[in-house]
C-alpha cells in the first residue's frame, strides 16, 4: 500500500494524488495492482502486470487494465478506457518501505475529443 502524487499530461495538465496497492502472486511473475487517482474527479485503475526482477530490491513491470472514471476530469481522462502501465518498484534495504513510479497511458480517454491521456505517478508505500 502506498501514497503519492500524480500528474496528467493529456489534453489538459492535471495534478492530484494517488493511492496504490499491489498483490504479488508468489509462484508467478505476475502482480495485481490498483491505483486510485484523486483530483477533480476520481479514477480507479486496476491492472495485471508482468514483473521482471532486476535485482533483490528492484522490479520493473508492464501491466494492462482499465481506467474507470467516477466523475470529473482526472489525470487519465474523463471516461472509462483501456490502459497500459509500465513502472518500477524499489524496496529500500533493511526496511518495509517501497518507492514506486509508473506511467499510465489511457487510450480513447476523453468523451468529447477522444485521444490518449498520459499520467505519471510516484510515491512511497509499505510492504507487508
Amino acid at each position: 500500500m502506498g501514497v503519492g502524487g500524480s500528474l496528467g499530461l493529456g489534453e489538459e495538465t492535471r495534478g492530484g494524488g494517488t493511492i496504490s496497492a499491489r498483490y504479488k502472486l508468489l509462484e508467478l511473475p505476475l502482480s495485481i495492482r490498483a491505483q486510485a487517482l484523486i483530483g477533480n474527479g476520481v479514477a480507479i485503475v486496476p491492472t495485471v502486470s508482468y514483473d521482471i526482477p532486476v535485482n533483490w530490491q528492484t522490479d520493473i513491470y508492464i501491466g494492462s487494465g482499465v481506467s474507470v472514471v467516477t466523475g470529473g476530469s482526472t489525470p487519465v481522462g474523463d471516461k472509462t478506457s483501456f490502459v497500459i502501465q509500465p513502472g518500477v518498484d524499489y524496496a529500500i534495504p533493511n526496511s518495509d518501505l517501497v518507492v514506486f513510479g509508473n506511467a499510465i497511458v489511457a487510450f480513447d480517454a476523453y468523451r468529447d475529443k477522444g485521444g490518449a491521456a498520459f499520467a505519471i505517478q510516484a510515491g512511497m508505500g509499505l510492504q507487508f
